[in-house]
């Protein structure tokens, strides 16, 4: 069973972590203790602003892999300031509770989170981010009601469908154009110059957790692109955004491993030996 969190805040409580752009909690009397507290939409700012040091928060220390692959689409039911500081949001889902347990990994829009709580009775679980989260990925911008891609830990049994996807976000990406043609839809995304030079036509790529191949990469434009056919855009949630929206990116990470052998000069040592 879950544990709630009570927290009581008056209506003429002041705002709570406007440094992350959390703005005003919506709150109810004193004399209602609520599981959390919604959020309204926070400030475009949210993602410039410094941690402060007085603030404390949970760094995941486990270590997970995924494939990419998609099991279920879930829905945001309420998110949250933590009793510890933190913040906390909770998901609706059924698949990915199959035999769950506190302290296990789920990949949230690509993202590696930690199940702190779950209730397999009303089919939901509850994770924890950290303001470091929160800046570097797309999930600020997550809503009550939101539906999200939720893949959980591979294990040695696991079915290798996609690609090796650590949970890892390297960063955002920009929804730039969204063009159907037939039934298939063809999506470009904008990205950092730092993260495209990882990006290359027919490699792999994990887009708000969606394994993915790229089809052609736009060097001048700053933007790669990719192809969902019928079925995966019936089961992901990338076809929901808009143009302008941003999406999480987490690049395959040989081309990580290639880059830091060839700066280390490993591959002139070997030449050499």
């Amino acid at each position: 069973m879950a544990v709630s969190y009570s927290l009581t805040v008056s209506s003429k409580s002041p705002k709570l972590f406007p440094e992350y752009g959390f703005h005003n909690i919506l709150s109810t009397q004193s004399k209602t203790d609520v599981r959390f507290n919604l959020i309204i939409k926070p400030s475009p700012l949210r993602a410039f602003l410094p941690t402060p040091k007085s603030v404390s928060y949970r760094h995941s220390t486990v270590r997970c892999l995924f494939t990419g692959i998609v099991e279920e689409m879930g829905t945001i039911k309420q998110l949250g300031v933590s009793d510890d500081g933190g913040f906390d949001m909770k998901i609706a889902a059924k698949t990915v509770l199959e035999g769950v347990n506190l302290g296990d990994s789920i990949a949230v829009n690509g993202t590696c989170l930690t199940v702190t709580e779950f209730d397999t009775e009303v089919s939901d679980f509850t994770v924890g981010l950290s303001p470091e989260t929160l800046r570097k990925t797309s999930l600020i911008e997550l809503e009550t009601g939101s539906l999200v891609n939720l893949e959980r830990a591979v294990t040695p049994i696991s079915r290798m469908g996609g690609h090796f996807v650590q949970g890892h976000v390297d960063g955002t990406g920009e929804i730039v154009s969204m063009i159907p043609e037939g039934d298939s839809l063809w999506i470009k995304v904008k990205a950092a110059k730092e993260l495209l030079k990882y990006v290359v036509p027919k490699g792999f790529i994990a887009v708000d957790g969606t394994s993915l191949t790229v089809v052609d990469v736009f060097d001048e434009e700053e933007c790669f692109n990719f192809m969902l056919v019928e079925y995966t855009q019936q089961k992901v949630v990338i076809p929901l955004k808009k143009v302008g929206q941003k999406v999480n990116l987490e690049v395959d990470i040989l081309g990580k491993y290639v880059e830091r052998l060839l700066s280390s000069g490993f591959v002139d040592s070997i030449k050499s030996s």
